[in-house]
């Protein structure tokens, strides 16, 4: 069938849509007077035909359901405003009289922002409780130092703070030989750098490529390289494989029997012994025992006869075993 509409100059024909449930035309169901606007019931229109079973609109339901539709405002609960007073309520209360109840209540309602802060520098070898602490430290601080007069929210001064006692604790706590701020930064640097030009290159980067990267020269690029590798020290008593019935460990291979420790400890205690001897019996042990002379020779050097310094030395030897047999008595007392 063909849809029309009364036009106040004449009739204007409309192409012919599918047959709707209702019988009849639209025109002869719905025919507006002069000057009216053309529509049909909203319920009508979004009908559906019984035999195809899709929805058929008419052209004047189609510009009903077209039109913009007034939306209802949410209500806002008003509550983060409320819960912003009440903090900015106890941030002056806590100023004026340094509550340490007050503090408290403050940590923990600003809690999970330093839980959130830790977790973004969580690393595999870095225990997420110690720098969660870390964070708390620098959230007490924050507490600590805000001033709730300014016109600024508590996390815009909290953030940096809490962010800024983190890196202070990779810069001086992290590393197992303390090195300074500066190679620290370098070896950093460099680390990037390195793990870039691997990225880019399909290998390791030679320590010429890195100084041109960098700009810098190869002297201090070695110097990083191995500033870096105090970060993290390796203990001795890791097992050289992850086998359990492994009994050597890395201080095996780097361990030798040193008996200078033993040697040192005696040339100690024979200084001091040496003191207790005359001048002249002192410079006689030590030409016989430290420049390995002869007797006769000895003899030549403070004129005396051989047989006056065989005398010498055994009297001073024998002075000497009494002193230390005495001292080591009364060590051991």
């Amino acid at each position: 069938m063909r849809f029309c509409a009364r036009h106040s100059t004449g009739s204007v024909a409309v192409p012919e849509l599918p047959r709707a449930q209702t019988s009849g035309s639209l025109c002869d169901a719905h025919t507006p007077q002069a000057g009216a606007t053309l529509h049909a019931p909203f319920d009508e229109g979004r009908r559906s035909r019984s035999g195809a079973g899709t929805a058929v609109s008419a052209p004047g339901v189609a510009l009903r359901e077209a039109a913009p539709r007034t939306l209802r405002p949410v209500p806002t609960s008003g509550r983060p405003s409320e819960r912003v007073d009440r903090d900015r309520a106890l941030f002056e209360r806590y100023r004026d009289r340094r509550d340490p109840g007050n503090r408290e209540v403050l940590v923990e309602r600003f809690l999970p922002l330093a839980r959130q802060l830790a977790r973004r520098y969580q690393r595999p070898e870095e225990p997420f409780d110690d720098l969660f602490q870390v964070a708390c430290l620098g959230l007490v601080n924050a507490i600590d130092r805000f001033d709730p007069s300014r016109d600024v929210a508590f996390s815009s001064y909290a953030v940096p703070t809490i962010l800024g006692e983190i890196k202070r604790y990779f810069r001086d706590r992290t590393w197992s030989v303390r090195v300074p701020r500066d190679l620290q930064e370098l070896a950093l640097r460099v680390d990037c750098k390195r793990t870039e030009l691997s990225t880019d290159l399909q290998r390791q980067p030679s320590v010429g490529e890195l100084a041109s990267a960098l700009g810098l020269d190869e002297e201090r690029v070695l110097e990083a390289l191995e500033a870096s590798g105090a970060y993290r020290a390796t203990s001795l008593s890791l097992p050289r494989s992850n086998d359990d019935e492994a009994g050597d460990t890395l201080g095996d291979t780097v361990s030798t029997s040193e008996d200078g420790f033993g040697l040192a400890e005696d040339r100690a205690m024979l200084d001091r012994l040496l003191r207790t001897l005359p001048p002249r019996a002192r410079d006689v042990v030590r030409h016989r025992f430290e420049d390995d002379l002869t007797q006769a020779e000895i003899g030549e050097l403070i004129g005396v006869s051989q047989m006056q310094v065989s005398r010498i030395l055994r009297q001073s030897l024998s002075h000497l075993r009494t002193v230390a047999e005495a001292r080591s008595s009364s060590g051991a007392r």
